[in-house]
């Protein structure tokens, strides 16, 4: 297939972007928000195909899950971003040389974004309104295991489009085989910049074979650490919220730590966790203070490879520190960067987590589920960046700008 004729038709269709008047775009998105919501039916039917050809118990099949209330949740992301202002034309700088020269540095869209994602439909409607509220176009590559749920959601996209004589490429769905994403990370002179979103190896594989810029959304190895002077009811909901919530995401917790000196209350502080059948891989001071209170069948020692894990399930491992360096120690060398806690009501404690953890989000007496473009503000989120050129953590409407030099003068010639 000669996918070259895609990357050329996106790149034609971000030139009429520009042209488009902010109305407009926020009364597609508008619409786009309702057209999913009544045909919901429909691609609930083609999110059926795709689930019946993966295993219930693969990490993947809850994120590949479509229901009537996430179709909704999905349509209501679209109106919020529609809602918002946009970041296009912002005067980012703006200054008068001596010689007269007026110089502006002002918001420009990206241009052509690619976009991989694995086993994620919801990913297709976001990253499209995202985009377009940017003027940007969208040449998305979803995996092969969502195929019937992009395409359907994507069909929905195209008609509203239509209704308003606006290009389809601005929307580029490419085919699910695996020839399409090499095309893609090839597709030098047409797309822009290339964003994974998917797991650890999906995220290496476009890193290390991209001919374009690659923005990172890594994978959530996410800690929570309850401090000497944490609060045990605060503690108790912070990290039940953050690893049960929703297990398949990047923001769930895959490793809790203690202080040495609160291990007594260790039991107590996991209790919940065993209401929601979590497994823990605990190690050796942790196993011998969770035996006899939490369920037999669901504790078990750890071994260093628990440590480091993106678990994506019901499975937490749990580590004694000795004091907060160790606990800061511990996740820099095992954390990916992305979301790290501290449940602590000490200031001090608290203030040098913040300020000494490495990652993109970081937070104090709050579960890390809060790391979400939504959630945040922004809308909806094309994914979280764990790198820090650009863009870091939920990237939304700014993070898919750039910004170009105007300059403006009377005849000046230099010298």
């Amino acid at each position: 297939m000669d996918y070259k004729q895609y990357f050329e038709k996106a790149q034609q269709a971000s030139r009429t972007m520009v042209s488009l008047a902010k109305e407009t775009i926020n009364t597609v998105l508008t619409e786009v928000a309702a057209a999913l919501v009544a045909n919901a039916t429909e691609i609930l039917i083609e999110n059926a195909k795709d689930l019946a050809r993966m295993p219930i118990e693969d990490p993947k099949y809850d994120r590949l899950k479509l229901t009537t209330v996430r179709i909704e949740d999905i349509a209501n992301d679209l109106k919020n971003v529609a809602g918002l202002n946009s970041p296009l034309g912002k005067v980012l700088s703006d200054k008068t040389l001596d010689n007269q020269l007026h110089i502006q540095k002002v918001s420009v869209p990206l241009g052509v974004v690619g976009v991989i994602y694995e086993a994620r439909p919801n990913v297709t409607a976001d990253v499209f309104s995202l985009c377009f509220k940017t003027g940007n176009v969208a040449v998305l590559k979803g995996g092969s295991d969502a195929e019937f749920s992009n395409l359907a959601i994507t069909k929905v996209i195209h008609e509203v489009l239509d209704r308003y004589a606006i290009n389809r490429d601005v929307l580029t769905l490419l085919p699910a085989e695996r020839a399409a994403t090499e095309a893609l990370l090839n597709a030098r002179g047409f797309v822009d910049v290339l964003i994974p979103r998917g797991s650890q190896s999906l995220i290496n594989y476009v890193r290390e074979n991209s001919k374009i810029p690659v923005i990172e959304t890594g994978a959530g190895i996410v800690h929570t650490y309850f401090d000497e002077s944490g609060d045990l009811e605060k503690g108790k909901a912070i990290i039940f919220n953050a690893k049960t919530r929703r297990v398949s995401v990047c923001n769930s917790l895959d490793c809790a730590l203690i202080n040495e000196n609160r291990l007594n209350d260790l039991p107590t502080l996991l209790s919940p966790l065993a209401d929601g059948n979590v497994e823990l891989y605990a190690d050796e001071k942790s196993y011998a203070a969770l035996q006899g209170t939490y369920p037999d069948s669901l504790l078990n020692q750890a071994t260093p490879e628990h440590f480091g894990t993106e678990f994506l399930s019901l499975k937490l491992a749990v580590k004694v520190v000795n004091n907060l360096n160790d606990a800061l120690n511990h996740i820099a060398t095992y954390s990916s960067k992305h979301s790290e806690a501290i449940i602590s009501e000490d200031a001090a404690s608290i203030a040098r987590f913040l300020n000494e953890v490495d990652a993109a989000a970081v937070y104090a007496n709050a579960s890390t589920g809060f790391t979400d473009g939504a959630q945040f503000g922004l809308g909806a989120e094309i994914g979280i960046s764990t790198q820090k050129l650009h863009a870091r953590g939920p990237m939304g409407l700014e993070e898919l700008t750039s910004y170009k030099w105007v300059v403006r003068g009377n005849g000046q010639i230099r010298g």
